[in-house]
């Protein structure tokens, strides 16, 4: 997750101290009425979804639009077999002091348990943060909800990597933990980067998925360093370009052992290999193949492995229908009187290169393939100006394992937004259940998590 207001973070690191939170009941939820921010009533700012490129095989049905949480911005999500929608987002305001890091702005969790309907809040205990879960959350077959705090820290040995894990095994109404884990990470390198505003910290970063695959274990990725990795980053020069690694566990997530780099190419966009997601494809031709969408400042990497994970083919970047963050001839004119520091914005200015950020990626239970993602036109000025068309929150969906994107729909369109986005499937097949924001982290139009259904039909003849 990130923030505008600290320089567009996804990565402020602050040392902390975890405390320990055992059992928390989540029976007892307070209703929250979603209609006021502020103390002043909020209208949900309506989206019509518009079709980028059409596959005349896959019909799109839209729900409306309801509000999830108000003044939440970034949110993560999980849909469990039961239908329960558990949904996260930062709010505007600190949290509370610890030793071990933890992110800048608190964090609000909300369960629906009517298809979305209705929110409640999650309380946390007394002087406890609670569980990012930008880290990863799944189900596992056997009913067993894991989530996985988002930082992994030193370990007590060298190349380990220690990190924070929650269960719930009653349908997310209560939930136990923090379990310590552990990573063996190889070569890993905790201190020789700063995050991208400049400032020190130690820690790599658990991202948005937990696979588990069929025999029982469990994947996930990290993105972060291993020593030797040393090329700058065009976002912050103190920062160093990022690479994803992935890791298993044998044992329900207690340890995790590194599988392998799946890209650290540090010639892409301006952070390297950042914000990864994977899913495990189950049907058709591509079967048993792992798919990794990877954020890279400017366009969207994609990667694939045949092998469980072991190797990967080489990140190339993806273009969904169309949307070249490189296009920006078509928007210069736009940004023609708005200056980055102190200094207009000329028509060759990298300023103007837009960005696809933070993609989620699902399979549902029919194979389809859906992924979600935000684009960013430009990939910092679109906050000075939102109205570009292209600037928004989408969905694609592929049909053949993953090989094209045939179908791609824009679901929020020259607004305001963060511009971070989930997709779940709920127990309905072909019914998925979406989250995006509206709002900017000064909140001064108000900010809120919202969300739709969205219902697939497929004819392959």
């Amino acid at each position: 997750m990130e923030n505008a207001n600290y320089n567009n973070s996804r990565r402020r690191f602050l040392q902390n101290a975890s405390l320990l939170l055992a059992g928390i009941p989540l029976m007892k939820l307070n209703s929250f009425a979603a209609s006021n921010y502020h103390g002043q009533a909020l209208e949900l700012q309506r989206n019509t979804p518009q079709t980028v490129k059409a596959d005349k095989r896959i019909k799109l049905t839209f729900g409306e639009e309801v509000m999830v949480m108000p003044e939440g911005l970034q949110p993560s999500m999980l849909c469990t077999q039961k239908g329960t929608i558990v949904v996260q987002s930062q709010l505007p305001k600190k949290p509370l002091p610890q030793k071990r890091i933890y992110y800048p702005f608190a964090m609000k969790t909300v369960v629906s348990r009517d298809g979305g309907q209705n929110w409640a809040e999650v309380p946390l205990k007394e002087g406890d943060n609670g569980l990012d879960l930008e880290g990863a959350m799944a189900q596992l077959k056997d009913g067993t909800i894991i989530g996985l705090e988002t930082y992994v820290i030193p370990g007590d040995k060298p190349d380990t990597g220690a990190g924070l894990m929650y269960i719930s095994t009653d349908d997310y109404k209560t939930l136990q933990g923090p379990i310590d884990i552990t990573f063996d990470m190889p070569n890993a390198d905790f201190y020789g980067s700063s995050d991208d505003g400049g400032r020190p910290h130690i820690a790599m970063r658990l991202h948005r998925r937990l696979i588990e695959l069929p025999n029982g274990d469990l994947l996930t990725t990290i993105y972060g360093w291993q020593k030797g990795d040393e090329a700058k980053s065009t976002y912050e020069p103190n920062m160093k370009r990022t690479r994803v690694m992935l890791f298993k566990s044998k044992n329900k997530g207690h340890h995790w052992t590194y599988v392998s780099t799946v890209s650290d190419d540090v010639h892409a966009g301006t952070e390297g290999m950042g914000e990864p997601v994977i899913v495990r494809v189950s049907k058709g031709k591509r079967a048993g193949r792992l798919i990794c969408h990877i954020r890279s400042g400017y366009e969207l990497y994609a990667t694939h492995s045949d092998d469980g994970g072991k190797t990967w083919v080489k990140a190339k970047p993806v273009v969904f229908g169309g949307i070249d963050v490189y296009k920006t001839a078509d928007w210069a004119d736009l940004f023609k009187d708005v200056k980055r520091k102190g200094v207009l914005i000329t028509p060759d200015s990298p300023e103007l290169i837009g960005a696809v950020v933070d993609p989620d990626l699902i399979e549902t239970r029919s194979g389809v393939l859906v992924a979600a993602f935000g684009v960013r036109i430009g990939a910092k000025i679109c906050w000075t100006i939102p109205t570009y068309p292209w600037n928004g929150n989408y969905l694609a969906f592929s049909i053949d394992g993953g090989d094209t994107w045939s179908q791609v729909t824009r679901l929020t369109t020259g607004i305001d937004t963060t511009h971070y986005m989930c997709v779940e499937e709920t127990p309905k097949n072909n019914e998925l259940f979406v989250v995006y924001d509206f709002g900017h982290w000064n909140g001064k139009e108000g900010r809120y998590t919202y969300g739709r259904k969205v219902n697939i039909s497929v004819n392959k003849a």
